[in-house]
């Protein structure tokens, strides 16, 4: 079976090559035209305030071309559209470059203000060819990974910065700018970053950055330092519900690419806890349409890269929404229930009003809301209608296996298996004083829903209770971590599988198994359970 679809697949990027080399319609200007500027150093005082100018020309082809590669935006790269020219030092009171930046896909630069500000300017065409391996970039299949950011709209992230306002939550927000070639205040990197589009943005990563927005938040950090605290100790803490609302609006606008690198999060001080509420970034893959035709339509089918997910009036892959995001999803949204999601998309179609999308549309280019203003209008509006039940699909996604993790401190795990398939999870921050401990977490698991509940005490010496009886139950995984653990299962679940597994290492735990338990331990336990162990993404 994989080999008919490797062969299927190869045949296309074959039939791709054919297509590329009859039947294209690229223009032999320079893909952003004539401009009196090109070709030699530009000095500030001659500069033009703004220029005309196409995001990518050279994403055109002819009519048979668009039948199997995709008509996409083709049609919004070649447009011309008005821009302003950046001129480093008059931006934002004069900035300065920090560092070269960008993952495998966009050229971008972090700058500085004189107050320590971040800003980042990533460029509006991107070359994806990173993400093949050597092997496979000289080759069509290179041309192809290419010529499929004609499927990205280059200024979607113009549009989704009010809809994140009206909907609560923390964005950039996005401007388009043109740098002159060889603009000297580029210094080495000028022939690199000159005569292109760039999207300037606020970068949300250090407390210099913070703005009024956030109100009291007192610092910005990265995902990586984020989870790292939040093991450590269980005083800091995510706010799960502001994640669940800030990936609503990622279902909303189709925006597949949202793995842990394109977060930050804000950080507040509240009663003796640390709290941290997401910023997401970079939305260089929302209103994507990847499958209209016929190669990408066969790429992004279920048995290959189904995770490519387009724009359409109607959520048609809330699966694949939610494949690169997997990770973060799996550590950020552990207690958040069905009736949340459902109040939660219920506020959000509350707070995009008809004219929060209609003055959304409106910040594309004039040129470009003549091309799609009213069919991305039109789709917004249709897929908001339907946004309860895309939550409660991605909530049965995600309810499928859940993680409940501890920290480094020591925590009480308190599992009661009930009627109905139920199994309720309850855990306790330990305290010297307080012997009872604190609640921190609490959520009513149904067999129906969850398959495996994996419970990971981390650090310390944690406490496992498990009681109660049912006639059906979800799995419960219980992973001890470092530290002198003690589980305690005294819970049945009908049927002749035990349902509570216990794995530790043999020195590491007290174990006082029932009828239910499954004991693993071994000599030698791993110095980081895998799940906390950080995925570094760009």
């Amino acid at each position: 079976m994989k080999r008919k679809i490797l062969l299927t697949l190869l045949g296309f990027f074959c039939l791709y090559g054919l297509v590329r080399v009859f039947f294209s319609d690229q223009p032999s200007e320079a893909v952003l035209g004539p401009s009196p500027f090109l070709g030699g150093n530009v000095l500030h005082h001659n500069a033009p305030d703004s220029v005309m100018v196409s995001a990518g020309r050279h994403y055109q082809l002819g009519k048979v071309g668009e039948f199997f590669l995709g008509k996409h935006y083709r049609e919004v790269w070649a447009v011309p559209v008005k821009a302003k020219v950046f001129h480093m030092h008059e931006q934002k009171g004069g900035l300065q470059i920090e560092k070269l930046g960008g993952g495998m896909q966009t050229t971008s630069l972090t700058l500085t203000d004189s107050a320590g500000r971040l800003f980042a300017l990533r460029s509006v065409d991107k070359d994806p060819i990173e993400v093949l391996p050597p092997f496979w970039r000289k080759t069509f299949v290179g041309s192809f990974v290419r010529d499929q950011i004609s499927a990205t709209n280059p200024y979607a992230a113009l549009v989704v910065a009010p809809l994140a306002e009206a909907a609560g939550v923390f964005h950039p927000t996005p401007s388009l700018v043109y740098v002159l070639p060889a603009d000297q205040d580029f210094q080495q990197y000028s022939n690199q970053f000159g005569n292109k589009l760039f999207l300037m943005e606020e970068k949300f990563t250090t407390r210099a950055s913070l703005t009024k927005k956030f109100g009291n938040a007192t610092d910005l950090v990265e995902t990586e330092e984020m989870l790292a605290r939040h093991y450590r100790s269980s005083h800091h803490r995510i706010d799960q519900w502001a994640y669940a609302r800030a990936r609503l609006l990622d279902l909303l606008i189709s925006d597949w690419d949202r793995h842990e690198g394109q977060w930050d999060w804000a950080e507040y001080q509240q009663n003796g806890e640390t709290w941290y509420k997401p910023v997401p970034k970079d939305r260089d893959q929302a209103l994507c349409k990847y499958d209209d035709g016929v190669i990408p339509w066969i790429a992004t089918r279920r048995f290959a890269a189904r995770k490519f997910s387009s724009f359409h009036p109607e959520f048609q892959n809330i699966f694949g929404l939610t494949i690169n995001a997997a990770f973060l999803d799996a550590r950020a949204l552990p207690e958040v229930s069905l009736v949340d999601f459902r109040r939660l998309a219920r506020e959000m179609q509350m707070a995009l009003t008809d004219s929060v999308l209609r003055m959304a549309v409106r910040r594309f280019p004039p040129a470009v809301y003549q091309l799609v203003g009213d069919e991305t209008y039109q789709n917004l509006k249709s897929r908001l209608k339907q946004l309860p039940q895309a939550a409660e699909e991605y909530y049965k996604v995600l309810a499928k296996e859940v993680a409940v993790v501890g920290s480094d401190e020591r925590e009480r795990f308190v599992v009661q298996r009930l009627s109905q398939g139920r199994t309720v999870v309850e855990v306790f921050r330990l305290g010297e004083k307080n012997i009872n401990g604190t609640k921190i977490y609490s959520r009513t698991f149904f067999a129906s829903e969850t398959e495996k509940i994996s419970l990971y005490g981390l650090g310390g010496d944690d406490f496992f209770d498990l009681r109660g009886h049912a006639v059906v139950g979800s799995y419960v995984y219980v992973f001890g971590g470092a530290g002198g653990d003690q589980v305690t299962d005294e819970s049945t679940v009908e049927g002749w599988r035990k349902k509570t597994v216990v794995e530790d290492t043999d020195q590491g735990v007290k174990l006082v198994a029932g009828p239910e338990t499954e004991a693993k331990l071994a000599r030698a336990a791993a110095e980081v359970p895998s799940f906390v162990r950080f995925r570094k993404r760009e």
